[in-house]
């Protein structure tokens, strides 16, 4: 019998995949016919190696290319209309390139050529504060896990383009990229900041805010009647004398404490505290909802994250963690990390890390600055 006269078509774009996810090659004949009887060959450069073969009316995995094997699948739904697309599963970057699409009816067969582009969403961006330089503060964002290389750029919150004062782009054993981009932020510059990392295949990208300078007042509702805040709201100090004050749900009655009067969801924060006197006080992060009413756990799980001295520097996780200062920190740097629930406390005088409540720590909801003051200690909010 005389061979069946076919032209075997497939797109003309390029298909693009998805790293770790699955996608489909596709190819039919023209004009229609059943191919259900015929041999079909995906490959890549050689006839011999093939990424899947089907012949005799079934898959032959024999001389199938090593790296594909469990992961290909002729889709067999559509053969007998001409359909022979080709599933590929959990796509690598070594899959990217050129197919072939060969079909054989007896002596005449006929083949097209696909182009596979492989496309990665990397991790979120992670930003940092890194410390002071060249008279602004140094910013740094990161991620990894793109392909093809990315675009990364610096935006405030109007959505205007900040250039950067560097950017590192390096390649990983597994061909994926990773980029690191430096900012530094002047002091009367817009610190409202956003950090977008764009994959230009997909036209996707992923974006982190940051907050240099939280604008943290006191809230004077929530103030223990031992405490007095200054007319700016911006320090604190306690005294013996009790406030004849209102007792109303929102102020602390036994613990002397105070809570910063804004709250933040999302985003990163970061204020800066002047801690005078060598009394016990303590600093951090709480829960909207944290308790006010008598003795309350100073722990996270009272919805407390924070750290405290008292007559020597100690986390209060549970149960609390010594810290070994070289030297006691006059000014401290907390910073609030809504997305990742992470909080961290910077010695601001050297940009030396004092502890850290890691990712996952602090959970999702409403977050405001909180603090402890005691006998011979004070606070100042610093600008």
């Amino acid at each position: 019998m005389e061979s069946a006269k076919f032209t075997v078509i497939g797109p003309r774009d390029p298909v693009t995949a998805i790293l770790g996810q699955e996608t489909v090659l596709t190819c039919h004949l023209s004009p229609r016919m059943s191919a259900a009887n015929m041999e079909v060959r995906w490959y890549r450069s050689q006839l011999s190696s093939f990424v899947h073969l089907y012949r005799g009316g079934k898959d032959q995995y024999e001389g199938q290319i090593p790296e594909y094997r469990g992961r290909t699948e002729l889709l067999k739904a559509g053969l007998t209309d001409g359909n022979i697309p080709l599933r590929i599963l959990n796509i690598r970057h070594s899959d990217e390139g050129q197919y072939l699409c060969f079909v054989q009816d007896d002596t005449f067969y006929e083949e097209t050529i696909l182009e596979l582009q492989v496309a990665g969403l990397g991790s979120a961006p992670l930003i940092s504060v890194e410390g002071h330089q060249d008279g602004g503060i140094r910013v740094i964002c990161q991620s990894a896990g793109w392909y093809p290389e990315p675009e990364m750029l610096w935006r405030d919150l109007n959505g205007r383009h900040l250039p950067s004062l560097s950017e590192t782009t390096s390649r990983g054993d597994n061909n994926l990229f990773g980029i690191e981009t430096a900012l530094i932020v002047k002091k009367h510059s817009n610190q409202n900041l956003s950090c977008c990392i764009r994959n230009t295949v997909l036209n996707q990208e992923k974006e982190s805010a940051v907050y240099i300078a939280a604008n943290v007042t006191l809230d004077p509702d929530t103030a223990h009647p031992n405490l007095f805040l200054s007319e700016d709201r911006k320090s604190v100090r306690w005294e013996y004398n009790w406030q004849d004050l209102p007792n109303n749900p929102e102020r602390f009655d036994y613990w002397s404490c105070v809570l910063g009067c804004e709250g933040f969801t999302s985003g990163r924060h970061c204020w800066k505290v002047e801690v005078g006197g060598r009394g016990l006080w303590a600093m951090g992060v709480a829960r909207e909802s944290v308790g006010r009413k008598g003795e309350i756990s100073l722990s996270p799980e009272r919805g407390i994250w924070a750290v405290q001295w008292w007559g020597q520097f100690r986390a209060l996780t549970s149960p609390v963690t010594p810290l070994p200062l070289s030297r006691f920190p006059s000014r401290i740097r907390v910073c609030l990390d809504c997305d990742q629930g992470q909080v961290t406390f910077i010695d601001a005088g050297d940009e030396a890390p004092i502890f850290t409540f890691p990712p996952g720590s602090v959970p999702g909801g409403r977050i405001r600055p909180w603090f402890r003051v005691g006998l011979g200690s004070r606070f100042r909010l610093c600008p």
